[in-house]
């Protein structure tokens, strides 16, 4: 509910605080006063847009500030959703810039539009012409509908199902656009992916291969200059081997006389020892080595296979080639097996298809069971407000194709009066029934839903006494289970609020302002009297007013 509303140079508004609380309340002024400026605020801070029109200090913000009492409205999970601070007593705070920008706050964080306005709508049902077009649309009407038949756990089921159901329409889809598109790739997909497994390609390869490359197309020099060491290091004159052996025999003779001939000899005898064994091993390279054109041949074959397929696959190395290739071999088991997927997933469908239809059809049975009871409650409380030849023609039929609210169509046709033809609300009804017929909906809605406060501004317009006397009394009724605003010009209205508040304007010096005060029940029957009848106060109208009031 709301509990304070806070307006600081909006408008006409200097400073406005005004406190409320639960029940109906009612909201009067003279015309041009300031009600609709004060709903304006309101609606500001319940997500509204604004612009710099709205200050009325051009070079001052505006701040709105609305604090709520939401302890009953389970918006828990909706704070957590925008990770934001929950409190039973919220506030929600606008801010107008004289730069034009504008700033939102929850509980003194910062959110945006979006947030605060969806937010408001759940605190805050106001009740305008523009909101009355709704009971137009075919969605409000079958929420109506829905709200009677208590289809609430059935069409969360639904839903639910329904969007398990439109994932597996869409991957099945995806599988087929894929099975289609793959079709065509499938066969050079295969055979690019038959000559990446004929190379066997491994890591390094590519090294190996042009190494060997490089000796087997070398091997006569590698020959000629291993043969040439092997001499240097053999030869029986000025070879290096025998030549160290000297040295190592004149140094062996010196060791004896001190340890630093000693360490120069053994050092002698390592350099002999290592060059004894590369000796051996040049020996050994010098009689392995061979010269073999076939196996020239196929290293050379290999490599330009691999040439060949870093080129056609743009790549210049061996692991680049090797990912392709597991690449190639993922798409085409793919499409080896998406045949079996996709009647895996057909059958799913077909599965899901079966649950949803099944609780579309749980829903249309509500739905059906409660047409009469809402037809009647309608007809009922028209005929109160004066329309005692209102009649509706309330249909729901199965459809073929699964909506967001089931598998319905919905016929709410509307007659006015006797004899009259039923048609469509929006071509058949005036702007004076749909105010009836909307406040209806309303108070039967507050019976089955736990309805946000509401706020009807003049929904009594162009009604007789009599008649806003019926409407105000269903305001009264539905603000036993809510908080129920009405912006009204009818005293028959006015006094049927347990709260009365007036708008008003004063003029000063500085311009003109709105304000807002709560009357005392002395002031509400001078402020019925007035309604009734004009400035100058009659000892009837007075009377009336307290009549009203009682």
């Amino acid at each position: 509910m709301l509990a304070n509303l806070s307006i600081q140079n909006y408008a006409l508004i200097d400073d406005v605080s005004v406190a409320f609380t639960n029940g109906f309340t009612t909201i009067t002024g003279e015309t041009g006063a300031g009600k609709s400026i004060l709903l304006g605020g309101l609606s500001l801070v319940l997500g509204k847009r604004a612009d710099l029109s709205s200050l009325k200090n051009e070079e001052q913000k505006c701040v709105i500030e609305a604090e709520f009492d939401i302890s009953k409205y389970q918006l828990q999970q909706f704070f957590i959703d925008n990770d934001l601070d929950y409190e039973d007593r919220t506030i929600l705070r606008r801010e107008i810039l004289p730069s034009g920008k504008s700033r939102a706050f929850v509980n003194d964080s910062p959110v945006t539009l979006d947030v605060l306005k969806e937010l408001g709508e759940q605190l805050v049902d106001v009740h305008s012409q523009h909101q009355t077009l709704r009971l137009t649309e075919n969605d409000f009407q079958m929420k109506v509908v829905d709200a009677l038949a208590n289809n609430a756990e059935n069409l969360e089921a639904y839903q639910q199902q329904l969007s398990q159901l439109r994932k597996a329409s869409k991957e099945l889809q995806e599988l087929e656009t894929f099975q289609s598109n793959a079709d065509k790739e499938h066969d050079y997909n295969s055979f690019l992916l038959e000559e990446l497994e004929a190379a066997k390609l491994k890591e390094g390869m590519q090294e190996a291969l042009e190494a060997e490359y490089e000796q087997l197309s070398n091997v006569e020099q590698i020959m000629e200059q291993l043969s040439a060491g092997y001499q240097l290091m053999n030869d029986e004159q000025l070879g290096l081997l025998g030549r160290l052996g000297d040295l190592k025999r004149a140094f062996q003779s010196l060791s004896e006389y001190g340890p630093a001939y000693k360490a120069l000899s053994d050092r002698i005898q390592s350099v002999l020892i290592e060059m004894d064994d590369v000796a051996s091993e040049i020996e050994q390279m010098k009689d392995s080595v061979e010269a073999n054109p076939e196996r020239l041949e196929v290293v050379n074959g290999q490599l330009q296979q691999l040439y060949d397929l870093q080129k056609k696959h743009h790549t210049d190395s061996v692991a680049d080639l090797i990912a392709i290739r597991e690449e190639l071999a993922v798409k085409v088991e793919a499409v080896a097996n998406i045949e079996s997927k996709i009647q895996q997933k057909k059958k799913e469908v077909a599965q899901m298809t079966t649950k949803v239809d099944a609780c579309a059809n749980t829903i249309h049975k509500a739905r059906k069971a409660v047409i009469p009871k809402l037809k009647g409650m309608l007809e009922e409380n028209l005929a109160i407000l004066g329309m005692p030849s209102a009649s509706f023609k309330i249909e729901v039929n199965p459809s073929n194709s699964f909506k967001i609210n089931g598998k319905d169509d919905l016929l709410f046709l509307f007659a006015a009066n006797k004899g009259s033809s039923y048609g469509e609300l929006k071509k058949v009804a005036s702007g004076g029934e749909l105010s009836r017929i909307m406040l209806i909906i309303k108070s039967i809605l507050a019976q089955y839903e736990n309805l946000p406060t509401m706020m009807f501004d003049e929904i009594d317009t162009g009604v007789s006494g009599e008649i806003s006397n019926r409407m105000g009394e269903i305001m009264q009724q539905m603000s036993s289970t809510m908080q129920v605003f009405s912006i009204t010009h009818l005293p028959q209205v006015a006094s049927k609020g347990q709260y009365q508040y007036k708008v008003y304007k004063e003029e000063s010096a500085s311009g003109t302002s709105t304000h807002i005060k709560q009357l005392s029940s002395e002031e509400r029957i001078r402020e019925l009297a007035e309604m009734l009848g004009g400035k100058s106060l009659s000892e009837s109208a007075l009377a009336h007013a307290r009549e009203l009031l009682q």
